[in-house]
């Protein structure tokens, strides 16, 4: 699978330069994404069970826990998944309050859907 807009995850991973779990964790999520072949939401979520579908099985939050850090990633079809948002957990809260209402409305004005 190709991987769209890493620049995103590129300004996360200079922003927490000297947390290396963080680093380490971002470039895993990114190796399984390249190296994925999932069809399916449950494959998916199988290999990836921080992944959160957040709308129409195409948006998925990655939770990468230790680090309280968010990745909102979208899967086409064409087998593309293109970064969307990355930050922090109170980046998330401040953005999405922790609803699914407010993160289709974020999707919808930011031309995602």
């Amino acid at each position: 699978m190709k991987v769209i807009n890493k620049h995103i995850l590129g300004k996360l991973i200079r922003k927490n330069r000297g947390n290396s779990k963080l680093v380490k964790a971002v470039h895993e999520l990114i190796t399984d994404i390249e190296n994925s072949s999932w069809k399916t939401p449950h494959e998916l979520i199988e290999k990836r069970p921080d992944a959160d579908c957040v709308y129409g099985g195409e948006f998925y939050f990655f939770d990468i826990n230790i680090h309280r850090t968010l990745i909102l990633i979208e899967f086409e079809e064409s087998g593309e998944a293109t970064i969307v948002w990355a930050g922090s957990h109170d980046d998330y809260e401040l953005n999405f309050k922790n609803n699914r209402n407010v993160i289709k409305k974020w999707l919808r004005d930011n031309n995602w859907i």
